[in-house]
């Protein structure tokens, strides 16, 4: 099965457990740490999305421009890496702009893609989608159906679905924007096997094993931010558990990242959904299709 793949291109400074300490002035290791990525999906001439934030692809478009001519998919990630309820709506508003209209002078093409800064899209933000609508994004990839301190909408449906504006957890065959929510394996609990920290956290075998099957009903998605694969990625003194969540596992996350890449088969988010005929509006099949995955397994209760 065609699995999405998610290269986060954002600052390493980004990292919410770092903010309170970083220094005043900051190394840039963006091209240094992203290097190795684009050489393995060149390796196993796998196609990606990267989503990419307005920050850095202001700083950086020689290097956006040189993946989407390798033929990537480029979603936005936002400009700032403010989360939505940081921003609030009309701050929201004013981001997905720039971030349009910066990635389109990149690339020549409007990016129709979206990921929210630290998966900040649930109940209490569910005026993106209206938004997002209106600068013509036709997918989503934010939402999380877990609970954690700094994200997640534990109800919400686990697979491929759109969402209604009114409430995002539930399923609107009307609605125009996809969702590809964040990989959860069900065990009881929707453990979170999509990537990022729980990439690093979780062993190998355990990812392969959570990967196959969810495959059995349905693709993954998987992401992953270059700084969590560089071993130069700057160190600082933190809280015990702000280290372990920002730190951890990074020295063995590229070998991981190669191996997944070595077993199965991955491709951008709009291929993907384009297998699934889920861009397709106008679409009968699309629409009954979507029906059957969210009255399958969908929803995440």
């Amino acid at each position: 099965m065609k699995n999405a793949l998610v290269i986060d291109l954002e600052h390493w400074y980004s990292n919410e457990f770092l903010t309170k300490y970083l220094p005043s002035e900051k190394v840039d290791q963006d091209l240094e740490a992203v290097k190795p990525i684009i050489d393995l999906l060149e390796k196993y001439n796998v196609s990606a999305t990267f989503a990419v934030l307005g920050t850095y692809a202001k700083r950086n478009p020689e290097l956006i421009k040189k993946i989407h001519d390798k033929g990537h998919e480029i979603q936005s990630h936002c400009y700032s890496h403010k989360t939505l309820k940081e921003l609030g709506k009309a701050a929201f508003e004013d981001e997905i702009k720039r971030s349009v209209d910066l990635l389109e002078s990149i690339t020549g093409e409007k990016p129709v893609g979206f990921r929210a800064p630290s998966f900040s899209i649930d109940n209490s933000t569910k005026w993106a989608f209206e938004i997002l609508e209106k600068y013509g994004f036709k997918y989503d990839s934010s939402i999380f159906p877990i609970k954690t301190m700094l994200y997640g909408e534990p109800t919400a449906p686990v697979n491929i679905y759109k969402p209604s504006k009114e409430d995002i957890t539930k399923y609107d065959p009307k609605g125009k924007i996809i969702e590809f929510p964040m990989t959860v394996l069900k065990i009881g609990i929707n453990i979170p096997i999509a990537g990022g920290f729980y990439l690093r956290l979780f062993p190998l075998w355990f990812l392969k094993l959570g990967i196959r099957h969810v495959n059995k009903k349905r693709p993954v998605i998987i992401y992953i931010h270059p700084w969590e694969t560089y071993p130069n990625t700057p160190r600082f003194k933190l809280p015990l558990f702000s280290r372990f969540v920002a730190y951890y596992g990074i020295n063995s996350s590229l070998s991981k990242f190669e191996a997944l890449l070595k077993e199965f088969e991955f491709s951008t988010i709009n291929n993907v959904l384009d297998d699934y005929s889920c861009l397709s509006d106008s679409s009968v099949k699309s629409q009954n299709l979507m029906h059957d995955i969210y009255s399958s397994d969908a929803v995440g209760k």
